[in-house]
């Protein structure tokens, strides 16, 4: 079944506990005009897709075809269900981390499971997400620097700055929110200043792709030396997660299958 199904379409909408904007607009980094509206959502699905045959990972919607890449207006929209966000929670996934952070301005739905979550975001930080941070870094930074893969499916910006802009942000932004992570066990957004700024004339084309590069071989280091020593856990608290997932499931089935009034 694809993910964009009009069954999961309905699944999300029924169980979404938390959903709220990701992507640039929360960080505070976008390019008037040239930026779509990113956003993620957690539900919790029914027993028969738990404990039954059926399956369902995540619902995703686009206002662009497949295929079609999303631009100015357009929204991206990805409803994970409880069990699979608090995975990729646990193992540090720095997207999947944002809901747990962002301002309440940026939440579009929350439930009583979505304030919990929120407020346990310290019992996801840990060295070992860190480490994915360190790990986006470098692979991004590689493929800048043509030692892996492509490094943009953005022609339009490289032919106007030399070198994919946007590509380049997200590289030095997961440097800047990992450290900041390790450091403080919290993300600030939208980003602080003066990153903020410098970010968004990174986008505008007023950093060369030298600085940018060099930004980032400072933030690999401080990365690599943190997860190392900094002052957290080793790994997420998985049982935490595990014991509330088994109380949040029963509770919303129990609430959805009492009778009405």
């Amino acid at each position: 079944m694809k993910h964009s199904s009009a069954v999961f379409a309905r699944l999300a909408e029924e169980g979404t506990v938390l959903r709220c904007q990701v992507g640039s607009g929360v960080h505070g980094v976008t390019v008037p005009g040239q930026d779509d509206r990113d956003e993620m959502g957690v539900c919790v699905e029914p027993p028969e897709y738990v404990i039954g045959l059926r399956t369902f990972e995540q619902y995703v919607f686009r206002t662009q075809p497949e295929g079609v890449r999303s631009g100015p207006g357009d929204l991206d929209l990805t409803v994970y269900s409880l069990r699979k966000w608090t995975r990729l929670a646990l193992e540090g996934n720095p997207t999947v981390l944002l809901p747990l952070f962002v301002p309440d301005s940026e939440i579009v739905r929350i439930e009583e499971a979505g304030r919990e979550l929120r407020a346990n975001a310290h019992r996801f930080v840990s060295r070992h997400a860190g480490r994915r941070f360190l790990g986006y870094l470098r692979s991004q930074r590689e493929r800048m620097l043509g030692l892996r893969g492509r490094s943009t499916n953005r022609p339009e910006l490289v032919e106007r700055y030399g070198f994919d802009v946007k590509f380049a942000y997200h590289m030095i932004r997961l440097g800047v929110q990992g450290v900041e992570l390790l450091e403080t066990g919290r993300l600030t957004l939208p980003m602080p200043e003066p990153w903020r700024t410098w970010l968004c004339d990174l986008r505008a084309g007023r950093h060369r792709r030298e600085e940018a590069l060099e930004v980032a071989d400072e933030y690999e280091r401080r990365l690599a030396d943190l997860v190392e020593r900094a002052d957290l856990p080793e790994r997420a608290d998985h049982a935490w997660a595990d014991s509330w997932l088994v109380e949040v499931y029963q509770r919303e089935w129990q609430r959805r299958a009492a009778p009405a009034g």
